[in-house]
């Protein structure tokens, strides 16, 4: 019998492989809100710390600094208070390729015992009358503390709510950020000018200053209580379990800033317009009405609490408006208000009386607004997730150290060596003007992916429609 032929089987027919779908991070309401209170919350206490200082400077000059006097003695409390700033590049230093390589959550809870300790301990130290020079020198070291924490403080903020929030409402969800900040701003200058009416000067002087500085202390509990609570940012849980990143070694600041330098010096500018106008605005005006105009130190506290509850009220509607219109026009806008009003604004609060005070200081603060409402949502956009939280704490504390720390002791030192008193009106235009050309020169990152991250929505028919999608938009 003849052997049978052996029967070849026909090939199965190659199929297109279907596909594939993309990653889309779809978030959850509850805990972006969770993650907005825990870090608002810390920015309001470091604020906080900052504008207690920046209002109690004349009567710390007084404790800490008596062999001064006049104005001498309140350029050496602001020399106290811009030391912080000398040591925040290192913060960030440190704290900034930590976070990147072991998470946010953690660092972010270390920066919040060490900021609310040495707040804290300030209120503990004795006057110069009680142990001379070792005062002042102990009050520094204090604010050395709090610039190192503060250093991974905001960077580690910001990137906490930018890859917490969907792409659509990061301006909305960001701005939250910098209402921290004002209520701490707000809760500083309202506690300091009750302080201050209700008591004596001589009660002040012994132990009244001393109560804002304590109460960080369960302040600081509380924040790190939340903060414990939180999970690691989306963006950074899907980071942290890919293999390469698992698998690359401890790598020097300059291999991680690698690439970033275009993105670093965009931040640096546009840190040090925001900078320099918020601390004239909310830090140096109270000293400015009260050593340069002569008014009464209630009169400008008072005045600053009532711009800053303006702002609150605002600023969550201008930062959804970056969501619409995008960050670059909210920007520039808040630039262009800087440059135009700064000098008829210190006119109208030269003037002298309370209404033209409130006038002068709420033009400035309106355009504040444009730089307070959208900088938390702009500035981590602009680095990779990998990168993000060093760069971001890098670039942003260089900024804050080089202007925005030292503002308050180099504006009073011009209206001094000058006597020209709108000199902090034409300080705050030379930034301005400089954070006009970077606004101009950024990208547009409103609504689109952060980079290095797979897109953000809100919902699951959001990420549907995105996973079918030919083409997912990322940021450039």
């Amino acid at each position: 019998m003849a052997p049978t032929a052996e029967l070849e089987r026909a090939p199965e027919p190659v199929l297109p492989a279907p596909p594939q779908r993309r990653a889309v991070t779809v978030t959850d309401e509850g805990a972006v809100k969770r993650a907005v209170r825990a870090t608002a919350l810390g920015n309001a206490m470091e604020w906080f710390d900052f504008g207690v200082y920046a209002y109690l400077a004349v009567t710390i000059g007084k404790v800490f600094f008596p062999a001064a006097s006049g104005t001498a003695q309140v350029l050496a409390s602001l020399a106290a208070f811009a030391a912080a700033f000398l040591v925040r590049p290192l913060g960030g230093m440190v704290f900034g390729p930590l976070g990147d390589r072991i998470g946010r959550k953690k660092i972010l809870a270390l920066t919040m015992i060490m900021m609310s300790a040495a707040t804290f301990a300030i209120g503990l130290l004795p006057s110069y009358a009680a142990i001379g020079l070792a005062a002042p020198a102990l009050l520094v070291l204090c604010r050395m503390v709090q610039g190192f924490s503060t250093g991974g403080e905001y960077g580690g903020a910001a990137t906490f709510i930018a890859e917490y929030a969907p792409d659509k409402r990061r301006g909305f969800w960001g701005s939250f950020l910098e209402l921290g900040t004002l209520v701490g701003y707000t809760a500083a200058a309202a506690l300091v000018t009750g302080l201050e009416m209700g008591l004596s000067d001589d009660a002040m002087l012994s132990w009244g200053w001393r109560i804002p500085f304590l109460i960080a202390g369960p302040i600081g509990l509380v924040g790190l209580y939340l903060r414990m609570r939180l999970e690691e940012t989306p963006a950074y849980q899907e980071l942290a379990a890919c293999e390469e990143h698992q698998a690359r070694p401890k790598l020097s600041i300059r291999q991680v800033l690698a690439g970033q330098w275009r993105a670093m010096a965009l931040c640096m500018a546009l840190v040090a317009a925001f900078n320099v106008t918020d601390y004239v605005l909310l830090s140096y005006m109270p000293t400015y009405l009260s050593d340069t105009l002569g008014f009464a130190p209630t009169t400008g506290l008072m005045s600053i609490v009532l711009v800053m509850i303006v702002l609150m009220l605002l600023i969550n509607r201008v930062g959804a408006l970056s969501d619409r219109f995008g960050r670059r026009a909210v920007l520039m806008g808040g630039s262009l208000a800087f440059l135009v009003t700064s000098v008829p604004a210190l006119l109208l609060i030269k003037v002298g009386s309370w209404p033209a005070v409130f006038a002068g200081l709420l033009v400035l603060g309106l355009a504040l607004l444009g730089y307070v409402s959208t900088m938390s949502s702009t500035l981590p956009a602009l680095f990779p997730t990998d990168r993000r939280y060093a760069s971001l704490s890098i670039s942003f504390n260089v900024s804050v150290s080089l202007f925005g720390g030292t503002t308050p002791l180099v504006v009073a030192a011009l209206v001094s060596s000058t006597g020209n008193d709108l000199m902090p009106a034409f300080y705050m235009m030379l930034f301005a003007g400089i954070g006009l050309i970077a606004a101009h020169r950024m990208e547009e990152t409103a609504g689109r992916p952060l980079k290095g991250s797979p897109p953000s929505v809100s919902t699951e028919a959001e990420a549907e429609a995105l996973r079918n999608a030919p083409r997912i938009p990322t940021a450039r």
